[in-house]
């Protein structure tokens, strides 16, 4: 029994126009040709067919299919196709990081500066390793902790806000020595507690890296306006001498 390729077109829903290519292609061709080189296609042509639309359904090539179908090779095609995917997923994750970095660059910017863009995203030659400034054990407490441009996480979302408000008392003229900028101060306590674990040591450390243009630059890390950097140890300065 044989059925026209219409008739394997309303089955399957899809159209003719596809079939026609999987016959030219050596996908799935009819078991027989009528008059004027009409398809019909045999009920094993119809499951061969049904195997290609549930390999098509997992985003497998047509090449891909066409070895499993006629290799057989389906454990193994299946397990290429899955590095395939993964390799994709891993190019998606990445592009959504840097999707993240730049909407996170725009709120603190309210522009994109293109240089900066790139070398975010292409770190420069001259990047130094975190080796060069931390131990082993700082490292991993820094990388696992410290807030990144790339997490849309409330830890980072509040060191912008940070930012955001330094920003505003400097547009607004307001003093370090103001009680909008102690309260700033305190919030910076807080979180700097939070991501260093109490260890003044680090934190220290790591300031002294944040403060320094080149060295932000060196790790490739969000530089920090030398006016933001000069507002802050100003109203550190104010607090302590109190």
């Amino acid at each position: 029994m044989y059925i026209s390729s219409g008739e394997l077109a309303k089955r399957f829903k899809v159209s003719i126009r596809t079939i026609r290519y999987y016959d030219q292609i050596g996908l799935v061709r009819p078991s027989k040709l009528g008059e004027g080189g009409k398809r019909f296609y045999s009920a094993e042509d119809c499951l061969i067919f049904e195997k290609v639309m549930l390999l098509k359904s997992l985003s497998l090539p047509l090449e891909e299919i066409k070895k499993i179908i006629k290799e057989q090779s389906i454990q193994n095609i299946l397990l290429a196709h899955k590095s395939y995917l993964e390799e994709q997923l891993s190019h998606i994750q990445k592009s959504i990081s840097h999707t993240v970095s730049l909407l996170h660059i725009l709120k603190l910017e309210d522009t994109i500066n293109w240089e900066d863009l790139i070398s975010l995203i292409v770190p420069s030659e001259q990047t130094r390793s975190w080796s060069s400034f931390f131990s082993f054990d700082e490292q991993e407490t820094l990388h696992e902790r410290l807030p990144k441009l790339e997490n849309d996480n409330s830890s980072t979302r509040k060191w912008i806000n940070i930012i955001k408000r330094i920003e505003l008392c400097i547009k607004n003229e307001v003093s370090p020595a103001s009680e909008q900028a102690k309260l700033i101060i305190e919030d910076m306590d807080i979180l700097s507690e939070e991501t260093f674990q109490g260890d003044q040591n680090l934190m220290a450390k790591f300031w002294e890296i944040r403060r320094s243009q080149k060295s932000s630059n060196e790790l490739n890390l969000y530089p920090i306006k030398p006016e933001i950097i000069d507002f802050i140890e100003e109203a550190y300065a104010i607090i302590q001498g109190q």
